[in-house]
């Protein structure tokens, strides 16, 4: 049984703009990263149920990199993203509009080779540049 990890943050803008910026790779290479040593170069993704979502996440110094590779299990237009990713473990992202504010909140799987405390930093992270991304927009 994998340990479950939540992130949150309430975003300054509506619900429909942020499900755009957080769903459509042209807005995702932009924040999908976790610190400004990282970049997102390439992302792709067909949200429906069965779809596959694709994002290059790489350190700019070209020291490492990897493939993050889901399949969504569940899909519903501006409220919930659930995905299987390619070790098996579990992630659902939910958003909820809160008038013109929207709070999103991921629960995921946590893997077993980093501490969870380094896994929830780094998605917290990640989830901050995206608000702070999505606000600007």
């Amino acid at each position: 049984m994998n340990t479950k990890v939540t992130v949150s943050a309430t975003i300054n803008a509506p619900v429909e703009k942020v499900w755009e910026c957080y769903t459509n790779p042209k807005h995702i290479i932009n924040w999908n990263f976790a610190s400004d040593d990282w970049h997102c170069p390439r992302a792709e993704n067909d949200v429906r149920v069965g779809g596959t979502s694709f994002s290059r996440m790489e350190a700019k110094d070209g020291s490492f990199g990897f493939d993050f590779i889901t399949i969504y299990n569940d899909v519903k237009l501006n409220n919930k993203l659930a995905y299987k990713m390619e070790d098996g473990r579990e992630a659902s992202t939910v958003f909820e509009s809160i008038g013109n504010k929207t709070n999103v909140t991921t629960i995921f799987d946590a893997e077993n080779e980093n501490p969870v405390e380094a896994q929830q930093q780094g998605w917290q992270m990640i989830l901050n540049n995206f608000k702070k991304y999505t606000e600007k927009q």
